[in-house]
C-alpha cells in the first residue's frame, strides 16, 4: 500500500551543514555497523522501510540505519530533522540508553518518535499516519 500525499518536501538551508557535520563518514566502525544493520533489518524495520523508502511517504526522503554521533538511527528524515526509532522489548539499561540518545538528538534539534516493533507490524497504517502527521507539523514550524 502506497501512502503518498500531494505535498512537497521543503529544503532546509542547513541540510548541507547537517550532512557534513552530523553525518561524517570518518568513523569506519559506525559505518560498518550501519551497513550491517541495513543488511539485517528486523521484520518491523523492513515493513516500515517498505513505506518510507523512495520518498513514498508524503514525498519525504528518509535514510535508514544512519550513523549520527555515537548512535545509529533506525530512520531519519534530515530535512524535517525527524528520527524514528523502532524498539523491541525493553529492560532498564536499554531504557536509560534510549533516554540518553533522545536527549542527545533533541539537543541537536531533532524530534524523536519511538514505536514498538508490534505497533509497526500490527498497526502499520496508524504508525504511518502518525509519522506523516509529525512531518507536516514540523514542516509548518
Amino acid at each position: 500500500m502506497k501512502l503518498s500525499v500531494d505535498c512537497h518536501t521543503y529544503t532546509n538551508p542547513a541540510t548541507a551543514y547537517i550532512n557534513d557535520k552530523l553525518f561524517p563518514h570518518d568513523d569506519p566502525h559506525l559505518m560498518h555497523n550501519g551497513r550491517n544493520l541495513r543488511k539485517n533489518m528486523t521484520p518491523a524495520e523492513q515493513r516500515l522501510w517498505k513505506h518510507l523508502r523512495g520518498k513514498r511517504l508524503g514525498g519525504y526522503r528518509f535514510r535508514r540505519q544512519q550513523p549520527l554521533g555515537q548512535y545509529i538511527l533506525d530512520f531519519v528524515c534530515v530535512d524535517a530533522k525527524l528520527v524514528i526509532e523502532i524498539d523491541g522489548g525493553q529492560h532498564a539499561e536499554q531504557t536509560a540508553y534510549d533516554e540518553t540518545r533522545t536527549r542527545y538528538l533533541q539537543n541537536l534539534g531533532f524530534t524523536v518518535i519511538p514505536f514498538w516493533n508490534n505497533e509497526v507490524l500490527q498497526q502499520t497504517d496508524a504508525v504511518l499516519t502518525a509519522i506523516l502527521h509529525k512531518l507536516e507539523e514540523l514542516k509548518a514550524k
